[in-house]
């Protein structure tokens, strides 16, 4: 019986070889690297894409996020309020604004921030609300924004593009969005690169002059604000305009394969992620189940040629570098699903045949 891989780009890719190679054969004789044509186009249709009004494209989903935090007012003596469930880039992208992360735990239903805890995390202090859109699934943002007021709600969708609620992408169920297009996300690049998207002109014009040395449109030497160089390249930007068309067609390629999972691991003693909620639905960038002793199951299931992964092994808190932001025990829910989540392969092109050998495995890993 041949392995399953946790994730397998080339699927995606081999139909639209000749269209990548076009774009970038064509940027390579044009010499237009930076802040050119192909960089516009993609902001652009991902702009409309999300149904927002502007998108900047910025050199990764961690400086997306940072600069977006900037715009909103987070730094030094300011904190911002997000998840211990997430990747770390989301703490690091707070840090880097000078402010200071504030946890609160998840929903064990959901897996996102919880927003009835919300309310006791807030203070003073808070300069924006950060939600994580944990493995593709939206969080409960009407809710969340309920609990903010007029606060601002800054979403990293890194791992959620084309998930919706009520109707409404992500991109536009906060103040602004952060995304990352690292290569295995739902919409992917070659390398780096993300974009910040929002209706906000005044944040758009903000990240986009901070991207760029902190310059103004009209004069790239008018330096007006403390700015990186964290421009998105034209050439990932081309390869993100190619890929983009097929993106809803991938992700319900990912929400046909969780649903054969739902199917073959029926009656398993496994948490599966939750439903869609209500009115919405969720783009499956891992598919995450929950099970006892994990790290033997894993173990198992790579055994036996399973690419299984784990997102995240340890809640942001419990990580050294972050030891300052809580103890274990302070959540409980974040911590319990770092101890039981495992996950299992997902991408787009992943057939029933692949499924069917993945769930053969978890079952004989746990009888």
């Amino acid at each position: 019986m041949s392995g399953v891989p946790f994730v397998d780009l080339g699927r995606a890719h081999e139909p639209l070889r000749d269209e990548l190679a076009a774009a970038f054969d064509r940027i390579a004789r044009s010499g237009a690297f930076t802040l050119a044509a192909d960089l516009d186009e993609f902001e652009a249709a991902f702009a409309a894409y999300c149904g927002a009004t502007h998108c900047v494209g910025v050199s990764d989903g961690t400086e997306a996020l940072r600069l977006a935090l900037a715009a909103l007012g987070a730094g030094p003596g300011r904190e911002v309020v997000t998840t211990p469930s997430t990747f770390i880039a989301t703490l690091e992208a707070i840090a880097a604004t000078g402010a200071k992360p504030a946890l609160v735990d998840i929903d064990p239903v959901t897996r996102c921030l919880d927003p009835e805890r919300l309310g006791d995390a807030i203070g003073a202090a808070t300069a924006a609300v950060l939600p994580v859109h944990l493995y593709g699934r939206p969080a409960a943002m009407d809710e969340i924004r309920a609990a903010c007021g007029e606060l601002p709600v800054l979403e990293d969708a890194a791992q959620a593009h084309g998930a919706s609620l009520g109707g409404r992408r992500t991109g536009t169920l906060g103040n602004a969005a952060a995304f990352s297009f690292y290569p295995t996300k739902n919409l992917g690049a070659f390398g780096d690169a993300g974009a910040v998207v929002t209706d906000d002109a005044e944040l758009a014009s903000a990240v986009r002059s901070m991207r760029h040395h902190g310059a103004t449109p009209e004069d790239a030497n008018d330096h007006v604000r403390v700015g990186a160089t964290s421009r998105l390249d034209n050439l990932q930007a081309a390869i993100l305009g190619v890929k983009l068309p097929h993106l809803d067609a991938w992700n319900a390629q990912r929400r046909e394969a969780a649903a054969l999972y739902r199917e073959a691991l029926t009656g398993l003693p496994l948490g599966l992620p939750a439903d869609d909620p209500p009115g919405g639905e969720q783009v499956f960038h891992v598919f995450a189940v929950e099970v006892d002793d994990r790290d033997r199951v894993r173990d198992a299931l790579r055994a036996a040629g399973i690419g299984a992964s784990v997102h995240y092994p340890r809640p942001a808190h419990l990580n050294p570098a972050w030891s300052g932001l809580g103890a274990r025990g302070d959540f409980p829910h974040a911590e319990r699903l770092a101890e039981r989540t495992l996950s299992l392969p997902m991408f787009p092109g992943i057939e029933p045949a692949e499924i069917e050998r993945v769930a053969d495995a978890l079952r004989a890993a746990l009888s």
